[in-house]
């Protein structure tokens, strides 16, 4: 399973919550996770690119497996309230092109 699309992602997790979980968590609580998840990846950015150091306990986290942990909970929040994250995903190019498709390419900062 080295490639999937972001369907068939959404239908990993389901099926997985079904076969393995309860139920999903309620989406206030899906959406504390996602805080809780994005927080762990900002503490790794710290101890990895920024000047904070690693504490003895946190060695065996990995930016890779943080990333998956937020790509789940956030997966599991589009199931449960009917997202469909390819076609939003694809909205949100388009848009991001039509906004912004000269915006970068003229910004003399970059």
């Amino acid at each position: 399973m080295n490639e999937l699309s972001i369907h068939q992602a959404q239908e990993i997790v389901d099926n997985w919550i079904k076969t393995y979980g309860k139920r999903y968590f309620n989406e206030l609580t899906n959406m504390t996770i996602l805080t809780e998840e994005v927080g762990e990846l900002a503490r790794l950015f710290a101890r990895i690119y920024g000047e904070q150091s690693f504490k003895e306990n946190e060695k065996d986290n990995s930016i890779g497996n943080e990333m998956a942990d937020i790509l789940w909970v956030l997966l599991c929040m589009a199931n449960q309230t009917g997202i469909n994250l390819t076609e939003e995903f694809i909205k949100n190019v388009e848009k991001k092109t039509q906004r912004d498709k000269d915006r970068h390419a003229n910004n003399t900062k970059l």
